[in-house]
């Protein structure tokens, strides 16, 4: 029983993670629906977080009854004269009907779900900014991670960096600049100012190989790498700069590779087998890559400032762009059978990473949230009948001819979508359980 233990606590964990992480996504896409629905003039019966037997529920003064029910995998906006949860047939009432309104009416109340994805995006993004904050210039230690011997670290906290090897490091800009012209070598000379002096001390390549984050269900993280190894070697070969790991494991070809790892004082070794995976392109393409699953970075920690609300609305808006580009190209490569198939997730993936997010912390749990939210309302803009996307191509299609889809087609083409939407479901379980574990 012991033994049970920790996968039941770690099970309930991811659960329990993935319900919050959803609830909150479909509770923001419903109310879109709701008072963009409202707005327009068309009233609402129920206001359903989840399916099944209701727990919970009250109606207010407008006569709409708000509920959570027993199964949160989902939710609902049954507005007045619909036929079912789906807005599929019904009959045509009033104004207040959602078909008795106008067709601009129902088409901006089905592409508002979708738009307060969006929107939720965008706030966690613009939060987070704000929260996190950016780096100042000139470029101030906050903090300063243990290294081990191997790698020579005399800079301390509160210095301000100069710079690099004789190359300019004032700025972030200037930092970023450097970085890529740096050799690497086990300790480079930096020029810092430390209380009003300036001096010149030894330190490391400023991107050295101690693991910021392990990817949820990596070959890191399956081998038991974690966040703030240190990797010293690999398969013997010394290593002072994540340029090197990455350039080793991309060599691999997948064969299994020996990590010497420094952890907390301690030396250990590990075992990894690379994976190939599919990754973004600045040119909006995917590249196949061999990757171990695990981030690296400036190894200080920065002194921040907090960016302007514009600043951080704006970084969040360009978030939101790479997050939807990224996934029609990506989706779009997966079709013309240029990336793996892989790539496509189900529930259980997705719950999977919402637990992995959450054991992070919490900022990055919010993150994925955001992240989430965006590929969600991506989603539901897909011209499949059932989803938000296949609603508005019948309002098209009536804007078009004046005239709305006969009810028998609309169950036919409902029936269809429903197959596709299920059966993406069915191939990304297979995905996640037995294809691309």
């Amino acid at each position: 029983m012991a033994d049970f233990l920790p996968f039941f606590g770690s099970a309930g964990f991811t659960i329990a993670a993935f319900v919050v992480a959803l609830s909150i996504i479909v509770a923001i896409h419903e109310y879109g629906h709701y008072i963009v629905g409202r707005w327009s003039g068309i009233g609402a019966e129920v206001f359903s977080l989840g399916f099944g037997p209701v727990l919970f529920s009250r109606v207010d003064k407008r006569g709409t009854r708000w509920q959570i029910a027993a199964i949160p995998l989902g939710g609902y906006v049954k507005f007045n004269g619909d036929a079912n949860a789906a807005s599929v047939g019904g009959t045509v009432g009033g104004r207040d009907t959602m078909l008795g309104a106008p067709l601009w009416a129902r088409a901006a109340t089905v592409a508002a779900g979708p738009v307060f994805n969006f929107i939720l995006t965008i706030v966690i993004f613009t939060g987070l900014g704000l929260w996190v904050g950016k780096a100042t210039d000139p470029l101030t230690l906050r903090s300063v991670p243990d290294l081990p011997a191997s790698f020579i670290q005399d800079l301390e906290v509160g210095d301000q960096i100069i710079a690099v090897e004789d190359m300019d490091a004032r700025s972030v800009a200037d930092f970023s600049i450097a970085l890529d012209q740096l050799p690497v070598q086990p300790s480079l000379t930096y020029t810092v100012l430390r209380d009003g002096v300036e001096q010149q001390v030894e330190g490391p390549f400023p991107e050295t190989t101690r693991v910021l984050s392990v990817n949820h269900d990596s070959a890191a993280a399956v081998a038991g790498v974690k966040e703030g190894d240190v990797i010293t070697a690999i398969d013997g070969a010394p290593v002072y700069a994540f340029s090197q790991m990455v350039e080793i494991v991309g060599a691999s070809d997948g064969k299994v590779l020996t990590l010497d790892i420094w952890r907390s004082g301690e030396s250990l070794q590990i075992e990894v087998a690379p994976r190939r995976t599919d990754l973004p392109t600045a040119d909006g393409g995917f590249e196949t890559r061999w990757l171990m699953g695990v981030s690296g970075g400036i190894f200080f920690d920065p002194e921040t400032m907090t960016p302007n609300v514009v600043e951080a609305f704006t970084d969040a808006l360009r978030q939101l762009w790479y997050v939807l580009q990224t996934s029609i190209s990506a989706l779009w490569h997966m079709i013309a059978g240029q990336i793996s198939t892989c790539n496509l997730s189900s529930p259980v993936g997705i719950a999977q990473a919402s637990g992995a997010m959450a054991a992070a912390g919490l900022t990055d749990f919010i993150s994925f949230i955001g992240f989430l939210s965006a590929a969600v309302g991506l989603l539901n803009l897909f011209p499949i009948p059932v989803l938000d996307g296949g609603h508005l191509v019948f309002h098209a299609y009536e804007a078009i001819t004046g005239r709305r889809p006969s009810d028998g087609a609309m169950r036919i083409l409902i029936a269809l979508g429903l197959s596709v939407i299920l059966t993406l479901t069915l191939f990304g379980l297979l995905n996640d359980l037995v294809l691309c574990p």
